[in-house]
């Protein structure tokens, strides 16, 4: 294509752009944005992209996407076309900033990559890093950075394989979700297919010809049944849209695998739109729940279908009614029913303009900004940091309650524990177990939507390592991580093999010189280990003072007895109210009227351990007793 072909088609894409934007714009702003673009032209005048084009049509399109899809004002549009000025031409963020001000500036540096000689864990690492704690300040940066990576992965197959697996990593692992999390579903969507497009091709051409053979297939039965449903809302005098719409390849990949269902028996690869305006002083909750009386006196409704998004948001700030219904051929079909307002805001995200009753992803932003200073205060770096933006970022959420009805909004695969630390702290600190629903729990129990949760406390429960591993919100694992390094450091590892507990004769081994770890492993003198380390490692053996100091160590007995009616009895009410000790769980099995009973509990030290076994055998009918190294 000629030069003067290329400005032409350069002039119509920016005057685009100025028509969009001269709708909600002064003229002074205007002539910022024309002024950003003049610049941002003549700087990447001499360059082109990989396909041959001049470069300047890119930051013009990112602005396009940013004006356009996601409705943002003159700055971010203007750092739109300036994003790429001081990354890719020898023009400072010092010129941006004199001649457009500091908050263009800003955004055009937060979306600047920074070279350095050495990067903490990696570019990308350090990018990520850079856009998040932007986040501090002002979430457009974010949103331009968004725009920006949505015209890179919409013209992605200019680029060699090799790149496009690196950006669509980065985009299926960082931005999709990100996304999601700001409420850009239309966004979301776009780039998570983009991803998988690229970085599976034949498995993405495979499931897009299955959905369009399927929809082909499905037409007619899904044209009569929303038809059906437009009749039912017309005799009830209810304006509304109605489309059946498929889903895309990456949420059908992504169901297929969440539920292990081949494409033929997946269900809901498809659901219907119902869109409604909203009459002047109608409430949107009172008419949505007009269109679900008016379709179920229609339509058999699946029990447990309904999921009440207008009461209860996702945490993105999401609504909508959805509920499950049984078409005339038999198969349930998914409905959600939106107003006109909710499907915009589902599009526009945390840009949409919101009723301050509604804005629940203010809520959302300022707690992100909120962990975000915390991770940084704590000096995260590398991997780590992405790894605790994601945890606590980028799952779907849950909602959940307390007794008294208060919404608790949790991160999917939480559990009992990330209730508690998101309800309070100091409950979360003495949480010993719970109800879910009326029904006793566990602490490391997982939700489900809809749960009532209430937490039982005990003053002598604390947070344990294990909680680590139960739980998944960042509140929860940065709460017990500390509570946990406030403990005292134990002063010896006890070997595993042998057990030894305080009263026993014992031997310590210190760590090699070389070692940084300088702890003590304890054993028992005739431990098979410490026989061993005694003959190669003599020189490491420490002098320790192995008392009793409050601290209960695990141990399990067996117990060998003629059977008997309460003998069971007989050894419970030994070990827990003659000797106040905790079982922590016991089995019996009985042949022939011998009973086994395998016994494991706490004691403090050995001499306790001895009485137990003392008075258990003073137990009629008891024969042998001897204690099991685990």
């Amino acid at each position: 294509m000629r030069h003067d072909e290329y400005a032409d088609i350069i002039q119509q894409r920016a005057d685009h752009v100025f028509h969009v934007m001269a709708q909600r714009v002064t003229p002074q702003e205007m002539a910022v944005m024309r002024d950003a673009f003049s610049f941002a032209r003549e700087a990447h005048k001499d360059q082109k992209r990989k396909t041959g084009e001049p470069y300047i049509l890119h930051p013009i399109a990112v602005a396009t996407i940013a004006a356009e899809e996601l409705m943002l004002g003159v700055n971010p549009v203007a750092a739109c076309f300036l994003h790429d000025v001081v990354e890719d031409t020898p023009h400072t963020i010092e010129e941006i900033r004199e001649r457009f001000g500091d908050d263009i500036a800003f955004l055009v540096q937060v979306v600047t990559k920074q070279k350095k000689e050495h990067y903490d864990e990696s570019k990308q690492v350090d990018n990520y890093r850079q856009m998040l704690m932007s986040v501090k300040y002002d979430i457009r940066a974010l949103l331009v950075k968004l725009a920006d990576r949505l015209h890179n992965m919409r013209t992605l197959s200019s680029m060699r394989p090799d790149k496009q697996m690196k950006i669509a990593g980065e985009t299926d692992y960082f931005y999709a979700p990100l996304a999601t999390r700001l409420g850009l579903y239309r966004v979301k969507t776009e780039l998570e297919n983009l991803s998988f497009r690229f970085r599976c091709p034949h498995e993405f051409e495979e499931l897009r010809k299955m959905i369009a053979d399927d929809e082909a297939a499905q037409a007619v039965r899904l044209s009569r049944f929303a038809d059906q449903i437009r009749e039912v809302l017309s005799d009830a005098g209810i304006k509304a849209e109605v489309v059946v719409e498929y889903r895309e390849p990456y949420s059908i990949w992504r169901k297929m695998h969440k539920y292990g269902d081949d494409f033929n028996h997946l269900k809901y690869r498809h659901f219907t739109d119902v869109i409604f305006s909203t009459p002047e002083g109608v409430k949107e909750k009172d008419m949505a729940l007009k269109i679900y009386s008016a379709l179920t006196d229609r339509f058999m409704e699946k029990p447990g279908g309904i999921i009440n998004y207008i009461d209860a948001p996702k945490e993105n700030g999401y609504q909508s009614f959805h509920v499950k219904l049984l078409a005339d051929f038999g198969r349930w079909q998914e409905v959600h029913i939106s107003s006109e307002r909710m499907v915009r805001d589902s599009q526009l995200g945390c840009v949409a303009e919101r009723a301050a009753d509604e804005d629940t992803i203010a809520r959302w932003i300022e707690k992100f900004r909120g962990i975000l200073r915390d991770i940084a205060a704590q000096g995260s770096d590398g991997s780590n940091f992405i790894e605790k933006v994601v945890s606590s970022f980028y799952n779907d959420d849950i909602m959940t309650f307390t007794p008294t009805g208060e919404p608790v909004v949790l991160p999917q695969k939480s559990t009992i524990i990330d209730f508690a630390y998101e309800v309070s702290p100091e409950l979360a600190l003495h949480a010993k177990y719970a109800r879910v629903n009326g029904f006793l729990a566990s602490v490391k129990s997982p939700l489900r939507r809809g749960d009532v949760v209430e937490i039982f406390t005990d003053p002598m429960s604390h947070p344990r390592a294990d909680w680590l591993d139960a739980c998944v919100s960042y509140k929860a694992k940065k709460e017990i991580a500390e509570y946990l390094d406030s403990l005292p450091k134990p002063r010896y590892h006890l070997c595993g093999i042998c057990n030894p507990i305080p009263g026993e004769e014992i031997v310590g081994f210190k760590a090699d010189d070389d070692d940084d770890d300088q702890t003590v492993t304890l054993h028992k003198r005739d431990c098979k280990e410490a026989i061993s380390l005694a003959s190669q490692k003599g020189d490491n053996i420490v002098a320790v003072d192995f008392t009793p100091d409050g601290t209960l160590y695990p141990v399990t007995i067996v117990v060998k007895a003629v059977d008997r009616f309460h003998l069971f009895v007989d050894l419970v009410d030994t070990i827990t109210n003659r000797l106040g000790l905790s079982i922590n769980s016991i089995s019996t099995s009985t042949s022939d009227d011998i009973s086994t009973v395998t016994i494991s509990f706490g004691v403090h030290s050995a001499d306790e351990l001895h009485a137990v076994i003392d008075d258990i055998h003073a137990i009629p009918d008891v024969d042998e007793v001897k204690r099991l190294n685990q």
